[in-house]
């Protein structure tokens, strides 16, 4: 059996992602009056406004001044609104890798050398060219500015050629330069062109006269992409390479005015001058979109903003602080960064991890060989992190250990690493776990040799080690800190978990576990320590007892990270099995599973409880996974053995709004409301569901009537005359208005009406049947006012009989006999009493009823008496025993 979606958790939105190996766009907006960048990531396409995702990754990306074309794999979309999808083009056989706008029209051409013009409205073919690959396999495509109908394509055998789209002629053939085309460009003169080789040449060419205007070269690797800097008066050139270096050339000048190197640590995908303005924006498969301005001396360029992420794998990931805000992640790429989760604006980077700032800045990026390798495992606190550092970082097999300044937003002041390695460095240890505590004063570190140290934050100093040498015989595979820094605990690879004083070191406690544990986590509000074991089992230890409480088993590869839900109910887990799981704590049971096509290397859950985060295996994204048992029902009811689990897609760069809305009623199949019966078991007394205001003051109803009868009948406020009459006389004076003496009676006696209600007809029917269902369902619908009338009709001074009476008995003793609606029976037959005792001693089958339903009454009261006795005495010997 599946369940559908995730169950507990939905797709929400990715994080970090910001710029592929897909050359961006830029679009002007007539109507905005401002210029639009488009970035394809992943399966979107931002716009800084995001668009809905496309089922595969974009591997093409164009805009004209109304859509956005996007392609994957062999089909092209268009979208308008930079949202939704409005047109698909579907004819191409093979992946399509260049695009061109052309008016009402838009080209493609796809890997196997065919090109198709479409119309853009219609979605037709509106002409097909195919190429023969040996002799000319398009590379690059441009329409040269003025061209009417004509486009250019550059070609792999290094020959361009111009064509007539209209016509479907080819009106001129380049010979080229004998090297492919890697990028064409159109530069603001008309009828001139750059032409981007694969040698690193950029050819300034006239194509009016097929002439070369002048030649540039460049020393590192093949040309990427070229923009012109326009409208404002600086002739200059802009030239991307494979390596991250941008040249800008004085094209008046014919000479380099200046270079920027690594401004990506992977090739340039694109760049765009910004028409008229002195921006260049570039983007690459880096993750980083940059906006350089060129205000500075010599014409060199400076970030004026960016949005970058991690370039290689996020490999831990962290909440920082408790808004559920901010998450810290640790990337293959050696930096250190925080995202949040409110807007991109709030990213921050905390930079490389160095082990000689000041040599690094001096050196660069690729020449930097002070830079230290990725970090594996951190923890921070907020505690005190505006004094001092608040962050602390392990390496990949490095001793030291780096502290972090998140305010500063960079590496902090202090190495962390013993005292006797100082001087010289060791080769095969390092450390393998970390812990700082809830006061931000104090980092805890294990080492590869089994050796724990502690350390002051604030100023770096050692303060001791844990045991006479070491702690632990194998390496450490984690530590923990609590809540009160009162015990330290730490998992040993030997198979050991043993409990520090924390201020004495002195060792508390030790415990063999049953294998080799790979990983530790401490939730410590709740005081719960989490194990994942090599052996792919999970067991939960309580710290307080130091027994193992529960343990779990059913992941079938390496456990790669654990997190906690905030108040410690739930124990999230995800495994090189690619699923992640949900243990609930209480119950001990499997309550949500769901599997990701990559998988999971680290978890976070948000100290709001409402995402969960996770990092994925060759992913550059940090992926928000929304808690919907907080909006939604959900179904918490343990999985079954054969559950298997639906593969989920990750969720894309759009911020999903109604999560799973149409698939709630088919998650929550199983979550079908429990209707509980009217009455559990014959033994038991049932009470009615209604309001105490329907059957409390039934005995009490004539002192209530008196209590609100009005003291004076109300008045009728007499109507003025429409012309009020005056005295005669010099002072004016209204006519006193004359009092009206009425005196007629308004009651009118018509007698006792002889007409019989519901209730009654009921209970006359009840007789023969023996169903007293209906009209207990009537009386209970009733208010005390009518429920009493009701009553008083029964007699036959208020046109009823004693065969009615009986019946009404009856019905009183069915209720008893039951034992439901028991408060009614009791405070409806206390109202028949009050009202009938002088008939009912006067008639005996009335009074033959009447003992009957005096002994049932009394032995059900004692039934219950006995019942709250024995309660009482319970509690009160439980209030009183000293435990």
């Amino acid at each position: 059996m599946a369940r559908e979606g995730g169950g507990l958790f939905a797709g929400f939105r990715v994080l970090g992602r910001f710029s592929g190996h897909v050359p961006h766009v830029l679009r002007y907006h007539g109507r905005h009056r401002e210029f639009y960048l488009a970035t394809a990531v992943g399966r979107s396409i931002h716009t800084y406004n995001v668009s809905n995702a496309l089922p595969q990754d974009i591997t093409c990306l164009a805009a004209d001044r109304m859509l956005i074309f996007a392609s994957y794999d062999n089909v092209l979309h268009a979208f308008a609104r930079n949202k939704e999808v409005v047109h698909t083009y579907e004819g191409h056989k093979a992946r399509i890798h260049l695009l061109q706008p052309f008016g009402d029209h838009v080209i493609s051409v796809d890997v196997d050398n065919v090109l198709i013009v479409w119309n853009i409205q219609s979605e037709e073919e509106y002409l097909q060219v195919d190429f023969d690959k040996t002799t000319f396999a398009v590379s690059a495509i441009l329409h040269p500015s003025t061209y009417l109908n004509k486009i250019l394509l550059g070609s792999e055998q290094g020959s361009l050629q111009l064509w007539n789209i209209r016509s479907n002629k080819l009106l001129y053939s380049f010979p080229g330069w004998h090297l492919a085309v890697t990028a064409l460009e159109q530069a603001p003169a008309v009828d001139v062109v750059a032409v981007g080789l694969v040698s690193g040449h950029i050819i300034i060419h006239n194509i009016k006269f097929d002439e070369t205007l002048m030649k540039f070269q460049q020393d590192w690797g093949p040309i990427t992409a070229i923009s012109f800097r326009t409208a404002d008066g600086h002739p200059v050139m802009a030239a991307g390479s494979p390596i991250g270096h941008i040249a800008l050339w004085h094209l008046e000048e014919k000479k380099v005015m200046c270079q920027m190197q690594d401004a990506h640590s992977t090739a340039i995908a694109a760049m765009s001058f910004v028409p008229g303005e002195p921006l260049l924006i570039t983007n690459g498969a880096d993750n980083a979109i940059r906006v350089w301005i060129f205000d500075g001396p010599g014409g060199t360029g400076r970030v004026l903003r960016s949005r970058m992420g991690h370039s290689a794998p996020p490999t831990k990931i962290r909440y920082h602080g408790q808004n559920g805000e901010q998450i810290l992640s640790a990337g293959q790429d050696g930096t250190l960064q925080s995202f949040s989760t409110v807007h991109d604006k709030f990213n921050k980077s905390l930079g490389r991890g160095s082990i000689n700032k000041k040599k690094s800045k001096k050196k660069g990026l690729k020449l930097d060989t002070m830079a230290l390798p990725p970090i594996t495992v951190f923890a921070s606190e907020v505690a005190h992190q505006s004094d001092w550092d608040g962050i602390v970082a392990c390496h990949q097999g490095y001793i030291t250990c780096t502290t972090w300044n998140y305010q500063k937003t960079s590496m902090g002041a202090h190495k962390l690493k013993p005292e006797e390695f100082s001087k010289h460095k060791p080769i095969d240890i390092y450390a393998t776990a970390v812990d700082i505590t809830s006061c931000g004063n104090f980092a805890v570190i294990g080492l590869s040799t089994g050796r724990v140290d502690a350390y002051n934050m604030q100023s770096g100093i050692h303060r001791g080690h844990y045991g006479k040498e070491r702690a632990h015989e194998g390496a450490i595979r984690g530590v923990a800190v609590d809540g009160l820094n009162q015990l330290i605990i730490t998992a040993g690879s030997e198979g050991l978990i043993k409990f520090w004083k924390f201020k004495t070191k002195d060792l508390v406690y030790s415990t063999e576990l049953s294998s080799s544990p790979s990983g530790i986590l401490l939730h410590r509000d709740s005081g719960i320590l989490g194990i994942a074991f090599d052996d792919f089992s999970i067991s939960v230890l309580d710290i307080e007892t130091r027994k193992i409480v529960r343990t779990f088993s059913g992941h079938h590869g390496r456990i790669n990270d654990m997190t906690f839900s905030p108040d410690g109910r739930w124990l999230i887990t995800s495994s090189m099995d690619c699923t992640i799981k949900t243990w609930d704590l209480p119950s001990g049971c499997l309550i949500d599973c769901f599997l990701v096509d990559s998988a999971a290397v680290s978890l976070t859950m948000s100290p709001t409880g409402d995402f969960l985060a996770s990092t994925h295996v060759d992913d550059l994204g940090i992926y928000l996974w929304s808690n919907r048992s907080l909006y939604s029902l959900v179904s918490l009811r343990p999985l079954p053995a054969d559950y298997e689990p639906c593969m989920v897609t990750l969720p894309s760069t759009c911020p999903v709004q109604d999560v799973d809305v149409s698939g709630d009623e088919e998650t929550c199949d199983e979550m079908i409301e429990y209707v509980s019966p009217e009455q559990l078991g014959e033994q038991l007394v049932t009470l009615s569901s209604l309001p105490e205001s329907r059957w409390k003051n039934l005995l009490s109803l004539d002192i209530i009537k008196k209590k609100n009868k009005p003291r004076e009948p109300p008045k009728v406020p007499k109507s003025a005359p429409f012309f009020i009459p005056t005295v005669p006389g010099l002072i004016p004076r209204y006519v006193a208005p004359e009092e009206e003496n009425d005196t007629q009676s308004k009651i009118v006696n018509l007698g006792v009406l002889a007409q019989k209600s519901d209730f009654y007809v009921h209970l006359e029917q009840a007789l023969g049947t023996n169903e007293y269902t209906a009209p207990l369902n009537l009386l209970k619908s009733l208010g005390p006012s009518n429920i009493e009338i009701e009553l008083r009709s029964l007699a036959p001074e208020g046109g009823g009989s004693t065969e009615v009476m009986l019946s009404f008995l009856k019905m009183i003793e069915m209720m008893l006999k039951k034992k439901y609606n028991f408060e009614l029976a009791q405070a409806y037959l206390a109202l028949f009493l009050k009202l009938h005792l002088k008939i009912l001693s006067s008639e005996p089958s009335l009074l033959e009823e009447v003992s009957r339903l005096s002994t049932q009454l009394e032995e059900t009261w004692i039934h219950l008496q006995t019942l709250f006795n024995q309660s009482l005495c319970l509690l009160t010997y439980m209030k009183s025993a000293l435990l």
